[in-house]
């Protein structure tokens, strides 16, 4: 079966929307290698709508030359959760799955070869987290206060225990947390 991982970036008060605020701190070569290591054993891309939506037009122009990761990007067959999506034609090598359901997501688990990989995709992340799909939750978390945002887990997120996988800092100032279920 499967894992399903999931990579976030946030801010030190948890907002992980627009990532445009981490361009100041840069993309150490350390940073690119441990999501390299998260992405490599996957063969399926799992996101949200709104991800798609924004990784599609980002991602489905770029090429090797431009970013090394756009080759996964592109190549890796995406499945979008959506209830409200009719098609994934925006982005090669992409279909709707259709509304979240965490027995759908299990069964997909269970065919494809390899890992499932998320990016962003907070709703997903935080149903999954819920339903005890989510096997890794790496955290890249920036030295910023942005006091406003959407955040990875909002007012209300139902109380959820976690265990520290792993962590490692950057010489950006980035830290990299890794947790997996409590009790695991």
């Amino acid at each position: 079966m499967a894992k399903i991982k999931a990579h976030e970036f946030l801010t030190l008060d948890g907002i992980f929307s627009d990532p445009a605020w981490t361009a100041p701190y840069g993309f150490p070569a350390a940073m690119g290698e441990a999501i390299g290591e998260i992405t490599a054993g996957s063969s399926g891309i799992l996101l949200g709508k709104n991800t798609f939506e924004m990784f599609a037009p980002a991602w489905s122009g770029r090429s090797a030359d431009d970013d090394p990761g756009a080759p996964f990007f592109n190549d890796t067959t995406k499945y979008v959760v959506s209830s409200t999506l009719d098609s994934a034609d925006a982005w090669q090598n992409s279909q709707v799955l259709g509304a979240y359901d965490a027995e759908a997501i299990r069964r997909l688990a269970g065919e494809v070869d390899g890992d499932l990989y998320i990016s962003g995709s907070g709703t997903l992340v935080r149903g999954l987290l819920a339903d005890g799909l989510l096997d890794a939750l790496h955290l890249f978390v920036f030295p910023l206060v942005l006091g406003s945002g959407a955040r990875l887990f909002p007012e209300g997120t139902a109380e959820t225990p976690l265990a520290l996988l792993a962590h490692e800092t950057y010489e950006n100032g980035v830290q990299h947390l890794t947790y997996g279920p409590a009790g695991k």
